[in-house]
Formats: structure tokens, sequence, C-alpha cells
């Protein structure tokens, strides 16, 4: 920060995405009328900063002086928005009013919002601004709840964490030294339900198990009560762990979607699942903010839908994007944002809206007709995205009390692991962001897809698709090449 006679100037940060973008305060306090303008493209919730600024130094003893006191947020044709610049305007107005040095706070960018009192609170970004402030080789401040998500940028990052702006002044005057935070590594907990309460639907635990190895994407259809549900909530439990790379990753999405202040952090893979009644907005991103949608928030996880019929259509449509690309592109008429939406998604629909299709004693009186016109909300183009497809056959009663317990999670997650592992260490991505033609096919297998490609009209799409999977399942045979069983068994997993 640098000072020149009653202007000073100070490192924030504002977002686009989850990417944080450098953003000097500069604060002129002159003579003139009594005034407090903050310029260079302010929100609402910016523009109000004045008011809870002039509390929180009122709250330490201090006023305002009587003259012009102007803010300028640079670069000036960039939108700000946020209330964690409320921080950086205090310490820049105090540096100006000579109760701070340039020295004490040069080596620091600030990021948090003010109580009345002069407490900080906790705010969104937090983690997207500690790992910045490292390429511009500053410390940070920002407010205590949130010390560890900014801990996790770095160990060597000079971080201060007050609980308010009297502490923090009592730091830099040499009252007492705030301590630097540590990083406390939390273990991680079981996520989802174990797959061992789970009786019968041995083809389901197979799509699931193959579904985890590959990163891919399933459609569950069957009658309501089926296990299509239950299924789906086992899925994170089998799922690799998340690298520290998409720890901070998805961090970061959540910390701007506000969903992860303070010290927890996204250690393990999310597991998002709207009701059908979701917006667009919601879903894929976007509101006054442009604020990640639920796409984003499974990032390195996973997105259910239930019911998925039930959702609108523009919803349906939406996911298009981020199902072939992993990005999701968030246009408004203020700025265009792109959010990583990288996600397995898993789709449960009943066969028609009675949900009792092929039950002769069950089905409605418009069936078969209500089946196809049910189905026929969703679109082709959105289907042919889908890797897996699976028929729920319920489990009678009988079998639900006799049946033995199937393999626990632990098991069969270990053999996904192994199976990951093998992918990532032959092409670096998970199958199901594999080229199809590094793929390795043998002979029988290649014939195979030809007759296949041919029969059921597959388009490239789907081809690839198709070979993923049973790229997938050769992983978990420990295969080096794609065998004709296996493309076999990937077939009986492709949507007709």
């Amino acid at each position: 920060m640098t000072v020149s006679s009653s202007i000073a100037r100070i490192q924030s940060f504002a977002f686009a995405g989850i990417d944080a973008i450098p953003v000097t305060v500069e604060i002129q306090i002159a003579s003139g009328l009594p005034a407090f303008v903050i310029v260079g493209l302010p929100d609402k919730t910016v523009g109000e900063a004045r008011e809870r600024v002039r509390a929180a130094l009122g709250a330490l003893g201090l006023a305002l002086p009587p003259k012009r006191i102007l803010i300028n947020l640079v670069p000036a044709d960039l939108p700000k928005e946020g209330s964690h610049f409320d921080l950086p305007i205090a310490l820049a107005i105090m540096t100006a009013m000579g109760t701070l040095t340039h020295e004490a706070i040069s080596a620091y960018a600030a990021i948090g919002e003010l109580s009345l009192d002069g407490r900080l609170q906790a705010t969104g970004g937090v983690l997207s601004a500690a790992l910045e402030t490292i390429g511009l080789q500053l410390g940070l401040i920002c407010p205590a709840p949130q010390a560890q998500e900014a801990r996790w940028a770095s160990d060597a990052l000079d971080i201060l964490a007050p609980q308010s702006l009297r502490a923090l002044l009592g730091h830099f005057n040499g009252d007492h030294v705030l301590p630097a935070p540590e990083l406390e590594r939390v273990p991680p907990t079981p996520q989802g339900a174990d797959l061992s309460a789970i009786k019968g639907l041995d083809m389901g635990r197979r799509a699931l198990e193959i579904t985890a190895a590959g990163g891919h994407s399933l459609l569950m259809s069957g009658p309501p009560g089926a296990g299509k549900s239950m299924l789906a909530q086992c899925l994170p439990s089998i799922l690799p762990d998340l690298t520290h790379e998409q720890i901070l990753e998805c961090s970061r999405i959540h910390s701007l979607g506000g969903q992860a202040a303070g010290s927890t952090l996204i250690t393990e893979p999310p597991f998002r699942a709207p009701h059908h009644s979701t917006t667009l907005p919601a879903l894929v991103g976007g509101g006054a903010r442009s604020r990640p949608g639920e796409v984003s928030l499974a990032h390195n996880g996973v997105l259910f839908l239930d019911e998925l019929p039930e959702f609108s259509r523009a919803c349906l449509e939406s996911l298009r994007q981020p199902l072939e690309t992993g990005v999701i592109t968030v246009a408004r008429a203020r700025q265009t944002v792109l959010y990583p939406s990288r996600f397995q998604f898993i789709a449960a629909m009943n066969p028609c809206r009675c949900g009792y299709l092929g039950d002769a004693e069950r089905a409605c009186r418009k069936a078969p007709q209500c089946g196809e016109e049910y189905k026929a909300r969703l679109s082709g183009p959105m289907l042919d995205r889908l890797d897996l497809s699976l028929f729920v056959t319920p489990v009678s009663p009988l079998d639900m009390i006799t049946a033995p317990s199937g393999e626990r999670s632990a098991v069969v997650r270990a053999r996904v692991v192994a199976a990951r592992a093998r992918q990532i260490a032959r092409q670096g991505v998970s199958n199901a962001q594999v080229s199809a033609l590094d793929i390795a096919l043998s002979a029988d297998a290649r014939a195979l897809v030809s007759e296949a490609g041919t029969k059921l009209r597959l388009s490239a799409r789907g081809l690839t698709r198709l070979l993923r999977v049973a790229r997938s399942i050769a992983d978990l045979d420990q295969a080096n090449d794609v065998e004709a069983p296996h493309l076999r068994e990937a077939l009986g997993f492709r949507l007709r």
C-alpha cells in the first residue's frame, strides 16, 4: 500500500466465477463539504458500506473527519459486488486519518464484512482471495471464522484473522499479537448410505459400481419404491477421495456460493439433490450476482435429480452443456462468468406418471400411452448424453426378508479406487472424459462395436459413451484392453 498526503490505497478483490480479481481501494480525504462517496461501479451492498464503516469506526472511538471522503475502486469499469469491501475501506480510511501507518498494512490485502460494533463477519470468496494473494506476494487479513479456509491456500501465507477491528488495531499497535492460524485437518466422515443396506438389486449395485469407477452418468427407471433413490444415496460411499486440487476447487465454488463459511471445507465429493421445483437460475447459476448453481456446487461430485421428467424442460436442456464440456457459462447483461461443472449425473424416474406401467393390476387406464408421453418429456439429445441406463425391478417382500446383505461399501470402494487409479495412471483423467481414440479394443471387441453401432444406430456421442463404459468395466476386471465381454455388459446398460 502507498500513501500520499491524505490518500491511501489497499488491495482487495472482486470475483468473476471462482477467480479473484485484484481491486485497489483508494481513499482520498480532501477539503470540501462533508461527504462519503464510493465510485467504481459499486453495487448496493458496497454502497451501504459507508454506514457500516462509519458505525464500526465509531465503536473504536474514531469519528470521520468533516471533509469530503472519496472512495475509488480500481479498475473502475469492473462491477464490484459484496460486503467484503467493508474491511479494506475501513483500513484505508484509518490509514489516511493517521490511525494506522503505511508500514503496518503495506504487506496485506484485506477482505471482510463489518458489524456495527466493529466485529468481522464471514464473507464469501476468502479461499479464492487467499490463492490470489499468494501470487501478489502479500499477506491476507480476513475474519477469524475463516482463518482455516484461508490457511488451506498455503501453509506459508501470512494470515491475520482478527475477531474485530479493535483486535486488528491492537495487533498493529503492538498491544497484543494475533496468532498465526494453523491448519486443522478434520478426518473425513463416511458419505451416503452403505451398500450393505440394499438387498437384491444386483444389477443396480453393479451399475453403481461401474458408474463410480469411471465417473459416468446413470439413469434409473422403475416403479415407486423399487430402490432407485436408495441406490443413488449409496453412490457417495464408494467414490474415491478428492485430491488436494479438487478440494480447493470445490471449496472455492462453495465459498462463493455462501456454502462454506468458516473452517468447513469441501473434503468429500459433494452430493447435491435439488427438488424438481428448482428454478433454472438455481440449477445452472445466475441471479443478480451470478452465483454458482447446483451443477457447479456438484463439481467433482454427484448431481442427483429424482423424478427427472418433473423438472422443467428448460432445466433439463440446460444440463446438456455441462454434461458435455464440464463447464457452465452464466451470461448476464453485466458480465459473463464460467463455473466448473464436471459432475456425475444420476437421475431417477418412474416409467410413467402413475408409476406402474407394465403392471396389469396397478397401471392406469392410459397405459401404454401415458408412458410414452411421460418419457417424451426428455429430449433425445439429453438421453444421448447418459452413459448407463437401468430398469430397477422391485425386490419381492420375501427376498427383502430372507436375502443376505450384499457387500459393504468399503469393499466395493476398494475396487473403484483401484480402477480409478488405473485410469489416472494410463490417461490422466477418468474414463468419463477420455477420447474414444485412446481406448484400446481387442479384435473381437472391434467387430462387436461395428455390429452394435449399426444395429442400434448409435450416434458418434453414443458410441463414444458406450466405449467409455466398456473401458471402466475392463478396469474393474484389471484388463489392459477392452474385450468383447466388457462391451456386451456395457451394451446391456445402453439406453434403447
